[in-house]
């Protein structure tokens, strides 16, 4: 029984996390607590599900796509107190831990596949934010994206999902992972990220963050032209201009050059004077 006889499989982008340093920063990352519930998607074999249960936590609740690990992680962990699996697709399967609660905290090795969609089922969309949001979230993902999450203004990373996130949450690396520390080596490098989701009190009321979630579409479809361009149409040209020294910019810049708060005062004008 156990995991004998299962490799690794292409199609569910598994690739086992198998150095010990990066698992304990991972745990490190968590800032966990004894009163936790934690939400652990893609368990794997559960060397992270371990180190989680060790930590004494309320609860641990995994969800596990591939049918074939779930009997050896069940067989593994099902004595453990606070421990419940479940078996399906993280975008599709109730995130609510067996009692009926909502986790505190999330840990992911998310599938390089479906990093976009999960990110927004776990943190939301700018006029749509995850609510409750969860206390904090620690994802190992593709370098590249990490890059692009936590990327400044003028960053050749920095994109409208740089806006988003940062308008969404508090966002930082914690470490790179190289392809040595899985099994098999994927092709790419990694990175763990947390991601800190801002409080109620904090994110943008729904009609300025759809406002702001228009104009990212409409910017950074040719994030390489000047904003005069880019924004023509969403107001008459001298009103945009005006709207644009308010908020602190050029319409000679390009849409990779405008802080997140930035996006912010331009929607503000714009809403203001509907």
């Amino acid at each position: 029984m156990g995991f004998s006889g299962h490799h690794a499989r292409k199609r569910f982008g598994q690739h086992w996390l198998r150095d010990e340093s990066v698992l304990q920063r991972i745990i490190e990352a968590a800032d966990l607590q004894s009163t936790d519930r934690v939400l652990e998607v893609g368990p794997g074999r559960g060397a992270l599900t371990e180190r989680l249960l060790a930590a004494g936590l309320r609860a641990v609740h995994a969800i596990e796509l591939d049918r074939d690990l779930v009997d050896g992680l069940q067989e593994r962990f099902q004595v453990q107190p606070g421990f419940s699996l479940h078996q399906g697709d993280v975008l599709e399967a109730p995130l609510e831990l067996s009692d009926g609660c909502i986790a505190d905290k999330v840990v992911a090795n998310i599938p390089y596949n479906i990093t976009g969609p999960l990110l927004e089922r776990l943190v939301g969309r700018l006029d749509r934010p995850v609510d409750p949001p969860y206390q904090r979230l620690v994802l190992l993902v593709q370098k590249e994206v990490a890059e692009r999450i936590r990327a400044r203004p003028g960053h050749s990373s920095y994109s409208a999902l740089s806006v988003r996130m940062q308008l969404l949450a508090r966002c930082h690396s914690v470490c790179p992972v190289p392809p040595r520390c899985f099994q098999p080596p994927p092709k790419v490098q990694s990175e763990v990220i947390c991601l800190e989701p801002l409080p109620a009190a904090e994110r943008l009321e729904p009609t300025l963050a759809a406002r702001v979630e228009s104009l990212l579409k409409q910017a950074f479809l040719a994030r390489r032209k000047m904003l005069r361009n880019t924004l023509a149409g969403v107001a008459e040209p001298d009103h945009l201009k005006d709207l644009a020294a308010s908020a602190g910019f050029s319409l000679q810049q390009r849409p990779q050059e405008l802080a997140p708060a930035t996006w912010v005062a331009l929607a503000r004008g714009l809403n203001r004077g509907d």
